[in-house]
């Protein structure tokens, strides 16, 4: 368990059903944190990460939310505040792909995934900003992506949503910076989740090629950088986006 540096505070994790969301809940909540965790398509998954989170000595509420409602987004930090006494933690990571070439994708497709992944971060934060700059503490930690800063054939909207994500961490540091709130990114590469779990060996072997480190990434290489960016430790650091790919973005 980590050292509980995160005490006394508490953590908005969106997405937090699943995978490197609930990899994340777990850390902060092993740090101390309160933690509560949202999802709208895997709120059972939410509500069992709290269960467990609970059982291991933690803090935790699950609450079923859309992050592309404002009213929605604006009742999670409303609970979660009235829950945990503020909101000094938020991790945008919802996210959704609707993978294809740009030729053949749809507008549905494309406006989808630019939809959760670029306006639910906006959302999100937009809800937990008043809070942070009033309490003149906060860090917000959103999940973009290395297709963000190099792009990846047939995925052209979900990089051009983490693309965005950037651009927007970059503005809102700028924003809220004074108030001693910090903004940052974390741009992973392949992480080692149920969905490249399915991938064949001859794809795996051609992700692994493009990477120094010689591994795929784990959920939890990714959590442990948001506890750094959530941790006092960077309390200086802001707008910074910081990859989390064993080498591949170089």
């Amino acid at each position: 368990m980590s050292d509980r540096i995160l005490s006394g505070q508490a953590a908005i994790v969106t997405g937090g059903g699943r995978g490197i969301g609930a990899e994340i809940c777990r850390t902060l909540a092993d740090a101390g944190a309160a933690v509560a965790v949202t999802d709208w398509g895997r709120y059972e998954g939410a509500r069992q990460l709290a269960a467990e989170i609970d059982t291991r000595g933690g803090t935790a509420l699950a609450i079923k939310a859309d992050v592309t409602s404002l009213e929605q987004m604006s009742d999670v930090a409303t609970r979660t505040k009235e829950a945990f006494g503020g909101i000094h933690i938020l991790v945008n990571n919802a996210g959704i792909t609707r993978d294809n070439l740009v030729m053949r994708m749809s507008e549905d497709d494309w406006a989808a995934v630019i939809n959760v992944n670029l306006k639910g971060v906006f959302i999100s934060t937009k809800a937990v900003l008043r809070t942070m700059t009033k309490q003149r503490a906060g860090r917000i930690v959103n999940i973009a992506s290395i297709v963000g800063q190099i792009g990846n054939a047939g995925q052209g909207n979900y990089s051009a949503s983490k693309a965005g994500i950037i651009g927007f961490t970059k503005s809102v540091a700028k924003e809220v910076a004074s108030r001693n709130v910090t903004c940052n990114a974390i741009a992973p590469g392949f992480i080692q989740t149920a969905m490249t779990d399915q991938l064949t060996d001859e794809v795996k072997e051609k992700m692994l090629a493009v990477i120094p480190r010689g591994r795929f990434g784990l959920p939890s290489d990714v959590a442990q950088a948001v506890l750094f960016l959530a941790g006092t430790g960077a309390g200086y650091i802001t707008g910074h986006v910081i990859q989390v790919t064993g080498g591949m973005g170089m």
